[in-house]
């Protein structure tokens, strides 16, 4: 098995400064797969992955928020979350790399195993 063929939620963020790497096209294109309902957007040059969250209202919002932040926390890789009335909006991108690493898919997969 490849290692973009892993199971992306089953692994753990590794800290930046242990080397993070900056992905290109072609390994950003074999990752996206696992986490589908991601978009892949460029803000400022800058490749990250997006995703919005819909709810009921903005408790349960707020809630989903916690999850992400407890999450973000035990990875030690934080997100940009936006918390609104019934919308949770994720963006992930690696700060270090400008960019997007593998860190970045593997938080994304965790999040949508929530």
């Amino acid at each position: 098995m490849k290692s973009y063929q892993k199971v992306l939620s089953r692994e753990n963020c590794v800290l930046s400064s242990a080397g993070a790497v900056k992905l290109g096209d072609r390994e950003i294109k074999k990752l996206k797969p696992q986490v589908p309902h991601w978009k892949v957007i460029k803000t400022g040059g800058v490749k990250k992955l997006r995703r919005v969250f819909l709810f009921k209202d903005f408790s349960r919002a707020l809630a989903f928020t916690v999850k992400i932040g407890r999450l973000a926390d035990a990875q030690d890789h934080h997100p940009a979350i936006l918390t609104e009335w019934g919308q949770v909006t994720a963006t992930l991108w690696t700060h270090k790399t400008n960019g997007l690493s593998r860190n970045d898919f593997i938080l994304a997969a965790k999040i949508d195993a929530l």
